[in-house]
């Protein structure tokens, strides 16, 4: 097995190539997002907890977001395969319309209503009123957030990962030190707390979404769309993209109201257990940062094999890709594990709450190797190779049917402490990897969908 792992060198010249640019930006972007929640944390649990709850509604628009993204670089890594840009452009434009359309619903629920938002995970007035300033401010880059994710993600999908990867990079650097001038008024700033971090969040996602799009344009990239562009959407094309991106922003849509529904119930367990969540969360997002990238790399390598036509190719590297990230993730694992109270010591919250993040950090370290696991099987394996629908039903199924209802009895009616409502919906995730393992290895989910379709010659009679 360990001599199979290194026998490909294409296959690693390549993820690396594109897997280090990602893997940067993930990096920046979670330690940044760590460094929020401890500046954040210097002004109090409720500041967490209300800054945390109100990111729910941008976790879930992004996910929304990237189910459209990734649906559609799914058509514009295979069309890249072919070298065919008109139709990358046009896979694009309909990804644009779908993501801003989506972006709108959520604007209006941060700007208009966050108090009820809000009001669904917390019966802590303080935590709403104060959660509600921050939203009202975030909820205005919610559309521009949208174009960001569509151009980046068929960037992306073409082997343009630099790009994005740089300009995000710089974006959350200006962003961190804007939103910590901000909250503490340092260097002459009005010290504005927690709306501080809101406008410096906002500014920085105007930012980032101008300068991607000077760069695709002056570079003239397979993203630079014109309206020219714009035109040419047979039925058969638009068929094919609905059916394969539907049930990829469905399935990201129907998870991220899955999660909500963790959230909401941890929330009513205690404040201190919203804020022990919220911490692991930082942290397992930087555990992840790797990984993502691995995920991310694959799925685009996947995609072009396929649309080029070798589809062995893509099933060995969506193999090699699983392997190598639960030897991974069993390593991260354990290193997060080992340093669990170096880490928590960073935070000035209350011993309840330090003792309540240390436990779930512990659950969240050995339970890593199955979480990605499933997220390469079904984002980087399943999705790129067209099989969306199957992604959707496991996904489904394993988070509505078996980690939501425990999560409601566990949380809710027997009132378990969080560590243990938090160990035991993981029990979805061990049984998602085995179905999914199997999925892979049957080769079913390898489809080409930019191949063109045959048509039955007239014949006259």
């Amino acid at each position: 097995m360990l001599r199979y792992l290194f026998t490909d060198k294409t296959y690693y010249r390549t993820l690396r190539r594109l897997a280090i640019p990602i893997i940067l930006q993930y990096l920046i972007s979670s330690s940044m997002n760590i460094i929020d929640v401890a500046m954040i944390g210097q002004l109090g649990e409720t500041a967490v907890a209300a800054v945390g709850l109100s990111n729910q509604a941008f976790f879930i628009m992004t996910l929304v977001m990237f189910g459209i993204s990734s649906g559609a670089a799914i058509f514009s890594a295979q069309y890249w395969g072919q070298q065919d840009i008109t139709s990358i452009r046009r896979v694009l434009g309909i990804c644009l319309a779908i993501a801003t359309s989506a972006a709108v619903i959520f604007t209006i629920i941060g700007v208009v209503t966050p108090g009820s938002f809000l009001g669904i995970f917390t019966e802590d007035q303080a935590v709403v009123t104060l959660g509600s300033r921050y939203l009202r401010i975030v909820g205005l880059s919610y559309i521009v957030t949208s174009i960001t994710y569509s151009y980046s993600a068929v960037l992306r999908s073409t082997e343009e990962v630099r790009l994005p990867m740089a300009i995000s990079s710089f974006a959350i650097l200006f962003k961190t030190v804007l939103s910590y001038l901000l909250i503490f008024g340092h260097l002459g700033f009005p010290k504005l707390g927690v709306e501080g971090a809101a406008i410096g969040t906002l500014i920085a996602r105007y930012l980032e979404c101008i300068i991607l799009l000077i760069f695709v344009y002056r570079r003239k990239t397979p993203a630079a769309i014109t309206p020219s562009d714009l035109h040419g959407y047979d039925r058969i094309f638009l068929k094919r993209f609905f059916h394969t991106v539907l049930p990829v922003a469905f399935n990201e849509l129907a998870w991220s109201l899955g999660v909500t529904v963790y959230t909401v119930v941890y929330a009513r367990i205690s404040t201190e257990a919203i804020v022990a969540v919220n911490i692991v969360f930082s942290i397992e997002n930087l555990a992840f940062v790797a990984f993502l990238a691995i995920s991310d790399a694959t799925g685009i390598m996947i995609g072009n094999q396929i649309g080029a036509g070798r589809e062995d190719q893509a099933f060995d590297y969506g193999r090699r890709s699983l392997t190598i990230g639960i030897i991974g993730a069993l390593m991260v694992g354990v290193l997060v594990y080992l340093n669990i109270n170096n880490i928590i010591q960073i935070y000035k919250i209350s011993a309840v709450s330090l003792e309540y993040t240390a436990r779930v950090m512990a659950i969240s370290a050995s339970v890593l190797w199955l979480r990605v696991s499933n997220m390469l099987i079904i984002v980087g394996i399943l999705r790129p190779g067209g099989d969306t629908r199957f992604g959707l039903a496991l996904d489904l199924i394993s988070l509505w049917f078996i980690g939501v209802p425990l999560a409601l009895i566990t949380g809710l009616w027997l009132k378990l402490p969080v560590y243990w409502v938090y160990l035991i919906v993981n029990a979805e995730e061990l049984i998602k990897f085995g179905i999914g393992l199997r999925r892979v290895g049957s080769r079913c989910w390898i489809n080409n969908l930019v191949r063109p379709v045959a048509v039955e010659p007239v014949v006259d009679s």
